[in-house]
């Protein structure tokens, strides 16, 4: 169903125009794919509109319909054709990212019931061995052996995908239960190994989430079976090692399709924790450890607009909560945590700070929070017997940075873990003692080849056109960028879900920093940076602030001389992938190229489809077209509604054909049409995997060929050949 010339010379990116947008020499032979028109109409209460891709859609979980995959094979054929002279480049930018990733890597040790557990990478693999040691709380028993909890090379082994999504031992410490994922839609298969005699058990349970939580007898292995439809989401499931799982007992089944389900583990091992969480009510229901075949009790039940986390030690509760405190607070509960006469504040809610995270331990509590864009590190004294009188703060010396606490599953550990870093400072694993308050360095994530001294980052604040301070964080190369207007800048954004894009160290990004680029991160609206209100005010009816703020960070940029006008990008996923799509509709004369990773851009017709995975579940973030007012709002946004008959930037569209979180069929609806509307000449490029998902490949070189690709795609635009 489309018209191609597949014996085509394509296009060519003009290195010597110094126009706004490059303008692409042209072989007689080189037209793109052009997907047949089909009129479909997409019916809603508040009206209908046509749809003329929508048969590019087809959602069978093993195969798709032969006249899609003829369209999709030739878009991916037509990008490898016009990207094929900037071949040397692109192996060339492959090698230093590569390089950048020491070959022979482990993670630091963390300490879980009488292990420490760590992923270790022999050289060149691709994929990580799970192993552990004996030991105590503090430290490694210097004869213990290494254990192999999965050998994940031989695993994947003649597979085009793999992926552990989790993994859980039995307190006992003989049983590991895992899921893994061979496809990379996220529809995973529970499997079970005896780590006494390193045999997998015959029986294995298709179709399940990532979390797991095992009961006191080592026996009793709760799971959660996903939604076949949905697959984010699905009931609780009770299994006994060395029976028929199509046996298995039903624990729990949530009505409210919008709520998600996980479960896990209580700090104080005493529970085992059914969570039912959205993004504006939560519930906790426990099952006795010790007593699996109970019925799940409701601790913490659910009221509209109220979110609570809670954990369990030393026979208390405690709860994150934003109950009376917008930006949350923590408080400490007796036996019954619904009982809220007994709550007491440990810590108070305050409008200046946040409250995002807590890890209970023996004698302590860390906490999390958030400070005027920053994180913060604080380790209080808790319990009966306090690890100490005082508080503790982890230390930073940077503008801007990422901190947040790590592998912490056991309460009895000695020491709090958390990570570091920064955009020019590698991911640094530290332990802080809670009793001396001593801070251990664990691990420096080693960067071969990559000199830290060379490189300088800040944090700016770009004024909003409603009056607003937007966080920037933006990293240079010193002795190759110079603030004078002329310099090339990669911006990128995400502003969704209260999520926090936290500046870290983007290694591949380098490539781009050595080569005379600013890489700089706008913390837009919608993500939690500044607290709750931020979150607030880029969500439902205020979305747009973040593609306003987006937009006027770049104007910022250019007007402060960080960045030339003319050699401005933008690269957004999934739900960046919508903020890219609604800046190439309403500014995309501000950008040279703009890459749209696994986009949300058909915010309106997903969002009407309940059948789609996460269609319900996001209806508190984007809003429920069902209504008049979010279907108008949401129509007035949506990049693939919005496309126009105009000029646009250089665009690249990546995306998987097994994503389960932005179906592929999105993007590939958008390039369809955005091909046959646009009136420039400027190159429209789409990649597609064929053998991935939302996050693409799965080996860790292997995952660098896509950032490879983009690279390429935006020095070429800029006369960038080396």
């Amino acid at each position: 169903m489309f018209r191609s010339a597949f014996a085509f010379l394509c296009l060519t990116f003009s290195m010597a125009s110094s126009d706004l947008h490059a303008q692409p020499a042209r072989a007689a032979s080189s037209t793109p794919p052009a997907a047949t028109q089909i009129p479909f109409e997409v019916r809603s209460p508040q009206g209908s509109r046509i749809d003329e891709y929508y048969w590019l859609r087809d959602d069978d979980p093993k195969a798709k319909r032969p006249e899609i995959l003829e369209y999709l094979n030739a878009e991916k054929a037509y990008t490898e054709a016009c990207m094929a002279p900037l071949r040397p480049l692109k192996a060339r930018l492959l090698a230093e990212m590569q390089a950048r990733i020491k070959p022979d890597d482990s993670t630091a040790p963390y300490y879980d019931n009488g292990y420490w557990y760590w992923r270790r990478f022999d050289p060149g693999a691709e994929y990580p061995v799970y192993a552990r040691r004996r030991g105590s709380n503090a430290a490694m028993a210097a004869d213990a052996v290494e254990e192999i909890l999965l050998d994940v090379p031989n695993l994947a082994a003649g597979k085009s995908f793999y992926r552990i999504g989790g993994y859980a031992v039995s307190p006992d410490n003989r049983w590991l239960a895992f899921v893994e994922d061979t496809q990379g839609r996220r529809i995973n298969t529970l499997r079970l190994r005896d780590l006494q005699t390193g045999e997998f058990l015959p029986e294995t349970i298709p179709g399940v989430l990532e979390a797991l939580a095992w009961a006191a007898d080592s026996r009793t292995l709760f799971y959660i079976r996903q939604d076949p439809q949905t697959l984010q989401s699905g009931p609780v499931y009770r299994h006994v090692l060395g029976t028929d799982p199509d046996r298995d007992l039903l624990v729990y089944d949530e009505q409210d399709k919008s709520l998600f389900t996980r479960v896990r583990r209580s700090a104080s091992r005493e529970n085992v924790m059914i969570l039912v969480t959205g993004f504006d009510t939560t519930e906790t229901l426990v099952i006795p450890s010790g007593d699996p075949q109970a019925a799940p009790r409701v601790v913490l039940p659910r009221r509209e607009g109220v979110r609570s986390y809670a954990d369990h030690l030393n026979g208390r509760w405690v709860i994150r909560t934003n109950d009376a405190a917008r930006n949350f607070r923590l408080v400490e509960a007796g036996a019954d945590p619904a009982d809220h006469s007994k709550w007491k504040d440990l810590v108070a809610h305050r409008a200046t700070a946040a409250v995002d995270d807590f890890a209970l331990f023996n004698g302590a509590i860390a906490v999390q929070e958030r400070v005027d864009g920053n994180p913060r590190l604080r380790v209080l004294p808790w319990g009966p017997s306090p690890a100490r009188p005082t508080e503790l703060t982890a230390p930073a010396d940077e503008p801007a940075y990422a901190m947040e606490l790590d592998d912490n599953p056991d309460p009895a550990a000695a020491y709090v873990r958390y990570t570091y870093a920064s955009m020019v400072t590698p991911t640094t694993v530290f332990d802080i003692d809670p009793k001396s308050g001593e801070r251990f360095e664990r691990k420096v994530e080693e960067v071969p080849t990559y000199d830290r001294s060379k490189y300088r980052s800040e944090r700016l604040w770009a004024p909003s056109r409603d009056g607003k301070r937007i966080p920037v964080s933006i990293v240079y190369r010193a002795d190759r960028f110079r603030r004078d207007g002329t310099a090339p800048l990669l911006l990128t954004g995400y502003g969704a879900y209260g999520y926090s894009y936290d500046p870290y160290l983007h290694r591949n990004a380098v490539s781009l920093l050595d080569r005379g680029f600013a890489f700089a991160i706008a913390h837009v609206r919608g993500g939690a940076e500044l607290g709750q209100d931020w979150y607030e005010d880029g969500r439902l009816l205020h979305k747009k602030n973040t593609f306003n703020d987006f937009v006027d960070v770049t104007d910022f940029l250019v007007r402060e001389r960080y960045a030339a006008r003319d050699k401005v990008f933008a690269q957004g996923g999934s739900a960046g992938g919508l903020l890219m799509g609604v800046v190439a509709n309403e500014a995309g004369d501000r950008y040279r190229g703009i890459a749209l990773d696994v986009p949300f851009v058909d915010a309106v017709t997903t969002m009407l489809d309940e059948t789609i995975p996460l269609t319900a579940n996001e209806w508190t973030q984007w809003g429920d077209p069902r209504q008049p007012g979010f279907y108008q709002y949401m129509l007035s946004y949506s990049p693939y509604d919005n496309i126009g008959r105009k000029p646009y930037p250089a665009i690249l569209v990546s995306t998987g054909l097994w994503d389960s979180q932005v179906q592929y069929f999105e993007p590939a609806k958008y390039v369809a049409r955005l091909r046959a509307r646009k009136t420039d000449g400027n190159p429209l490029l789409f990649n597609i995997n064929l053998e991935a998902g939302h996050s693409g490949r799965s080996g860790r070189f292997a995952a660098l060929e896509e950032r490879a690709l983009q690279y390429t795609f935006f020095l070429s635009l800029v006369g960038i050949t080396e």
